[in-house]
């Protein structure tokens, strides 16, 4: 049985007590998960075995000078779970080791947008902004 005040719910087995429960406040589980969320976010987790996948067939192409291939596992990697951050870093790394600044940082940006403190993602754009700031002041 529902009150106003609580939940009124039977305790124990056979002929229990019935007790009541307090009434939790209308943002509890609203602030519950958002800290739950900021507490373990959803990159903090083992990227699942299909991204890992994807990704080394990714790093294995890109050795192998099939930049194409290895643009397409990343792709595929992020599709698989858009929620991982290692995945953008990841195609960004490929785009910024074939000197296309702007596609690097546009997936290094979406990393962060998921994750605004991840680490691989922040060094990456500092990375890109000594580059291009190295490039600026070459005669």
């Amino acid at each position: 049985m529902f009150k106003r005040a609580g939940l009124r719910t039977k305790h124990g087995f056979g002929r229990g007590k019935w007790v009541t429960l307090p009434a939790m406040k209308g943002l509890s589980i609203p602030v519950l998960l958002l800290t739950l969320a900021a507490v373990v976010p959803a990159h903090a987790a083992n990227p699942p075995a299909a991204v890992v996948s994807l990704l080394t067939q990714a790093q294995d192409a890109q050795v192998r000078g099939e930049i194409e291939l290895a643009l397409r596992m990343a792709q595929a990697a992020i599709v698989a779970d858009p929620a991982q951050t290692v995945s953008y870093v990841a195609l960004g790394d490929i785009y910024a080791q074939q000197g296309q600044a702007e596609y690097a940082r546009s997936y290094y940006e979406l990393a962060l947008q998921i994750d605004p403190q991840d680490a691989a993602a922040l060094k990456r754009m500092a990375g890109l902004a000594d580059t291009t700031k190295a490039a600026a002041n070459t005669p």
